[in-house]
């Protein structure tokens, strides 16, 4: 069963925030963190102008969430065969979610952090 790894991949449009795209070919196995690693390693050569200082900036942002660095794709239940559309971005840190800033963010009311559950 040669090509059963194959269908079992994950197509990843990654968008920047110029509008350019490109398309990615990933395993369910591999995390937020191995995708901004492999995108940095393989930097497409139209997308030149955005290229970025190091892999640990590219964040990915999932139906508008910031994706921490550990979540894998097979997590987020990515379709098989399927194009997956994610915008990536360079951002030097991320709002880390603790219970803390939680408590805080309900008494105002207001959200700037991304949670995936």
């Amino acid at each position: 069963f040669p090509n059963i790894a194959f269908s079992l991949q994950i197509n990843l449009r990654l968008i920047l925030v110029s509008g350019k795209t490109k398309e990615f070919l990933f395993s369910p196995n591999d995390s937020a963190a191995d995708i901004a690693k492999h995108v940095y390693d393989n930097w497409p050569m139209d997308w030149e102008e955005e290229q970025v200082s190091s892999p640990n900036i590219l964040r990915l942002i999932y139906q508008g969430r910031f994706l921490h660095g550990n979540v894998t794709l097979g997590a987020l239940k990515l379709p098989f065969g399927k194009t997956t559309v994610m915008h990536l971005v360079a951002r030097e840190t991320l709002p880390e979610p603790n219970s803390q800033g939680q408590r805080n963010r309900e008494k105002t009311g207001e959200s700037n952090c991304c949670v995936i559950l």
